[in-house]
């Protein structure tokens, strides 16, 4: 792989850093391409394979060899029958020549996978729902093709990761807009709408079973504050079909708090159906109640800052991501 003048500056350090036993004017002249042919003669023994292994000339490489020799104050190789053999100072220079290179090696590594967006950190934010059903499989695929990578990811309402987004906290989100929301900061990919399911414990009366709203109205509920997607789509359905709204209710964003909640009441918790279905498909003491009339939820978004850049690596998840809208 050729290397980038930024690589060459970077590699440079290293083997100026890594040599500083040397005299001045060898690691001042030292390269990546001086280290390599050294290692190589020391491991084939002759001069024509060594130039063969690192991609030069039998003459050119003569030529280099000559003069990191002249740099070191003496001959790193005796010249004898059977091939060539290093010197004392030969060995040592081929021991630092191996350490130096596997340095440089991984930079050179590190460095295309950061370009490539195969490695780094990143840092998204979402919403449940989206956080379920898009973000983490995402997330799986990225590991996959990219072992290295370092996600940070954080659930939390709508206003919480819009303001961490335009704060600069995160690199994308996948939020619903408010009315006080900028639009204009940011690039936005369509998301999709999404379904509430009820979920309850196993033991629940209604559990399992197909019902109508006014059925559920009795009991109740632990949902996110007023306002909130979930909470307004439930309550616009009961209005729709000209019932009440639900009058017992505790309000959390928790789902920890609502899964505990449920856990020892009859009352009901208006999940996501993608949340709603993961949370029954991994524990047997919670169902779903199901619903005839449909409660949909506004679409969120897929939004990043106009005036932050992505980075390779938010790039390629941003593209998983969008893949499962």
């Amino acid at each position: 792989m050729a290397h980038t003048k930024p690589m060459q500056i970077l590699s440079t350090a290293i083997i100026k850093m890594l040599c500083s036993a040397m005299s001045s004017a060898l690691t001042n002249r030292l390269k990546p391409s001086h280290l390599r042919l050294i290692r190589a003669i020391n491991d084939c023994g002759k001069l024509q394979l060594a130039a063969d292994a690192v991609g030069m000339s039998q003459p050119a490489a003569s030529r280099l060899l000559s003069d990191i020799e002249t740099d070191a104050g003496g001959a790193l190789f005796d010249r004898l029958p059977r091939g060539m053999v290093p010197t004392a100072a030969g060995a040592a220079f081929v021991r630092r020549a191996r350490v130096i290179l596997a340095e440089v090696d991984a930079l050179d590594s590190e460095v295309e996978q950061l370009r490539t967006g195969l490695a780094g950190t990143v840092r998204v934010g979402a919403v449940t729902g989206p956080a379920v059903g898009a973000l983490v499989p995402a997330l799986t695929m990225m590991r996959q093709k990219a072992p290295e990578i370092q996600p940070t990811v954080e659930v939390a309402p709508s206003v919480t990761l819009i303001r961490g987004l335009e704060e600069g906290r995160f690199d994308f989100v996948l939020a619903r807009l408010g009315s006080d929301n900028d639009t204009r900061s940011f690039h936005a990919y369509p998301g999709r709408t999404e379904e509430v399911s009820l979920v309850v414990r196993s033991a629940h009366p209604l559990a399992g079973q197909i019902v109508s709203l006014s059925d559920i109205l009795p009991f109740e509920f632990v949902i996110q504050e007023p306002g909130s997607p979930i909470r307004t789509a439930l309550e616009n359905s009961f209005l729709e079909h000209r019932l009440p709204t639900p009058s017992k209710v505790t309000n959390s964003s928790s789902l920890l708090i609502a899964l505990s909640y449920i856990a020892g009441t009859d009352a009901i918790a208006p999940q996501t159906r993608e949340v709603a279905q993961l949370l029954t498909r991994t524990n047997s003491r919670l169902s779903i109640i199901g619903i005839k009339e449909d409660i949909i939820v506004s679409s969120f978004l897929v939004l990043h800052h106009r005036h932050h850049p992505l980075s390779p690596l938010a790039k390629n998840l941003l593209d998983e991501v969008l893949q499962r809208m």
